[in-house]
């Protein structure tokens, strides 16, 4: 097979020597080619490049950010895709099951690849620009934005980052008294409410609080529509137990009344009170005023392990 393994060098788990090993390992029985990104969105432009040139497999050892740009230039055409996991966290490997550490993944990639283990998927599209487990609306993405403005601390503790800078935007950076946008299911535009945090999910893991899987959309799935979680209230007596039910299963957190939940979603649409901030597979994209999303079925072909 021509396999191209795409590398983010400035990741946080992506060292030379791994580098190394990676590539004699997905060299030894493939034709390999290895190119690296060097800025926002070349990934995206790297894979679809290398899907008009016939490559079967695009391979990332990077972090979230850098493999769902390279499925945004993947969806659609019949170039694979492959995680290793480069980056802290590393939410959708490790989601479908890929060895934690990125030697062995590939050694495991190597047999996927040798027995043909494909799988088509759907994935969620914002404004065009696609996702692979899911965009968060608001108060999250607040949080993404200041992690990114301390990026260089992530090789040092980046669960303890995240955690100290929810509690940072929480009590100063991110208005949560009001709402920030108001949402709408379906083309006939039924509208669920107003909100500051939302998640619109396409897996069931949100993220990974070391090495446990934090869940707020116990039904969402690769096979299936969108799933929607809004947030009515960012108060802690929501937030907490809803922090707290995430860490086991996510079921306490659908009860709550405060938090409204749907799944089986192919459209909405999110309208803002002006802008709000927006993020996607953990990748802060700035502000906006109006979001439409959508899900893609059968819109990508992954390597399962």
């Amino acid at each position: 097979m021509r396999v191209l393994l795409i590398v983010n060098e400035t990741a946080t788990a992506v060292t030379a020597r791994r580098r190394v090993l990676v590539q004699r390992v997905l060299g030894a029985d493939h034709k390999l080619g290895v190119t690296e990104t060097s800025r926002r969105g070349h990934a995206a432009r790297i894979a679809h490049g290398a899907a008009l040139d016939g490559v079967d497999v695009v391979v990332v050892l990077a972090g979230d950010g850098t493999l769902s740009e390279a499925a945004d230039g993947l969806a659609e055409t019949e170039t694979a895709l492959a995680p290793l996991p480069g980056g802290s966290t590393n939410v959708f490997a490790r989601s479908i099951g890929v060895a934690y550490d990125p030697v062995e993944a590939a050694e495991r990639l190597v047999s996927s690849l040798a027995q043909h283990r494909f799988k088509r998927i759907g994935i969620g599209s914002a404004n065009g620009r696609r996702f692979l487990f899911h965009a968060g609306l608001g108060f999250d993405a607040a949080v993404i934005g200041r992690v990114e403005r301390r990026s260089f601390l992530k090789r040092y503790g980046t669960h303890p980052l995240f955690v100290v800078a929810a509690v940072d935007t929480w009590l100063r950076h991110y208005d949560r008294r009001r709402p920030r946008f108001r949402v709408e299911i379906g083309d006939g535009g039924e509208v669920v409410g107003d909100s500051a945090f939302a998640i619109v999910s396409n897996q069931r893991p949100w993220a990974y609080l070391g090495r446990h899987p934090l869940l707020v959309a116990p039904e969402a799935g690769l096979d299936v529509p969108l799933a929607l979680t809004l947030f009515r209230s960012l108060d802690l007596s929501v937030l907490l137990p809803g922090a707290a039910s995430a860490l086991r299963d996510g079921r306490r957190l659908v009860r709550d009344p405060r938090v409204m939940q749907r799944t089986g979603i192919r459209s909405l649409t999110v309208t803002g009170y002006g802008a709000f901030p927006w993020q996607v597979d953990g990748d802060y994209l700035g502000d906006i005023d109006h979001l439409t999303l959508s899900w893609q079925p059968d819109a990508l072909t992954i390597v399962v392990p």
